[in-house]
């Protein structure tokens, strides 16, 4: 079957405007949830495996999974803290300092982000006086962010929520929803929230990995359950557009593979549009996102990859090679997965993370370790599975190169350094 020919059994109905599903984005097929780390004592347990199975919308183009798993099933407990990255501190750091003095934030003013993890970005604005709340509905990354001294709510955000902590004196001058808008399946109701939370001239803020870079870069390992959406500025300005909110302002940023920040308010809010709003669709237009067409080649791609890679592996280990990976992150367990590459191909996956460490990755049981672990092996590949990273990655991982040991990415192409 052809990509982007209608499956034979359609899927449902879109997330934003209701269409009916027709079309395959990417199948990348049965895999386990990618946040699902398994604990060394359930190792001889089975897993739970689902479609991992993208569409795109014929009429909006939203590119989105079916729901398989609830939210509360797969964030109320939940494995990833954003504060063990360096890089992404520093950039939560500088969104601090830019949007402090961009809309003069002081003690009189409130920030609130939502999906707020171990307090990551909060505690910058805590540090400069700035009253703030996360809403955060893993508790116990919650709870983290509580001992770095910045209040949190434990919560789903939607409408619902935002009304509550409004009554409760909540309102918003400055909202921030870092790589979030990918992880509600009621994108709908999520928006909707900031139009209730944000004061009259407030000014709302969403990152999320841009879907033309994505699909320029064959990004597909940022495809895992626990996104349901694969955004455009296109379809976002869309979205917030149902509920009374505009873009005004948008930036680029490298961060995972590629992001936008799309800076939004209500529709009678004073703030001006910047030309970088209709720059950025322009891209997107040119790039094929307005047309059902321009996500042909998407799936040739991904397949391409994984060809590669595997056959890379497997040489190696017929020439005797040692290979491990960094970084137990989702997207490496959605590209282990979709190729299939289990212990006998890469040994171990070394993470900075306590609370990742002693596990084994989702479906494919590879062993999760400390750097200082994977180093003694003295490896002679090293394999970056966050190849957004690799360069950090390098850095810190610099001692392999003392006994001649390299560094793989796989994406968007195979390359070793």
């Amino acid at each position: 079957m052809n990509s982007l020919e209608p499956d034979a059994v359609t899927t449902g109905t879109c997330r934003a405007c209701g269409a009916t599903l027709k079309h395959t984005f990417a199948d990348l097929g049965l895999s386990p949830l990618a946040n699902a780390y398994v604990p060394l004592a359930k190792a001889r347990e089975g897993e739970m495996v689902f479609p991992l199975h993208a569409h795109v919308c014929e009429t909006c183009f939203l590119v989105q999974l079916e729901e398989f798993e609830t939210p509360e099933n797969i964030f109320s407990d939940y494995a990833y803290f954003s504060g063990f990255s360096t890089s992404w501190l520093h950039h939560a750091e500088d969104y601090v300092a830019t949007m402090t003095q961009r809309f003069g934030l002081g003690p009189d003013k409130k920030v609130v982000e939502v999906a707020s993890n171990d307090g990551y970005l909060l505690q910058y604005f805590v540090k400069r006086g700035i009253p703030v709340l996360g809403v955060e509905p893993a508790a116990n990354v919650a709870k983290v962010a509580v001992e770095r001294g910045v209040p949190t709510e434990v919560a789903f955000f939607g409408e619902a929520t935002a009304l509550r902590l409004v009554a409760e004196g909540h309102a918003a001058d400055l909202t921030a929803a870092n790589n979030v808008l990918a992880h509600v399946p009621d994108i709908l109701d999520f928006t909707a929230g900031f139009k209730v939370l944000l004061k009259p001239d407030g000014v709302g803020t969403f990152e999320f990995p841009h879907l033309l870079r994505m699909v320029e870069q064959k990004q597909f390992d940022t495809i895992y359950h626990e996104h349901f959406s694969y955004l455009s500025l296109k379809v976002v300005a869309e979205i917030l557009g149902k509920t009374d909110l505009r873009v005004f302002d948008v930036e680029e940023w490298p961060t995972h593979g590629g992001s936008l920040r799309v800076f939004f308010c209500h529709d009678a809010a004073a703030h001006q549009a910047t030309s970088s709003v209709e720059r950025i669709l322009a891209e997107e237009r040119a790039g094929g996102l307005s047309e059902l067409a321009g996500y042909t080649r998407f799936a040739e791609e991904v397949v391409a990859i994984k060809c590669a890679t595997l056959k890379a592996l497997i040489a190696l280990r017929e020439e005797g090679k040692v290979v491990v990976a960094y970084g137990a992150a989702a997207k490496g367990n959605t590209f282990l997965n979709y190729c299939g590459i289990g212990p006998e191909l890469v040994r171990a996956v070394a993470d900075r993370s306590p609370h990742k460490q002693g596990t084994l990755l989702p479906g494919v049981r590879i062993p999760v370790v400390s750097p200082e672990e994977m180093l003694a092996m003295k490896p002679d590949y090293l394999l970056i599975l966050p190849w957004n990273l690799k360069d950090e990655v390098a850095g810190q991982m610099v001692e392999i190169r003392a006994w001649g040991g390299k560094f793989i990415t796989a994406i968007p192409k195979l390359s070793v350094f």
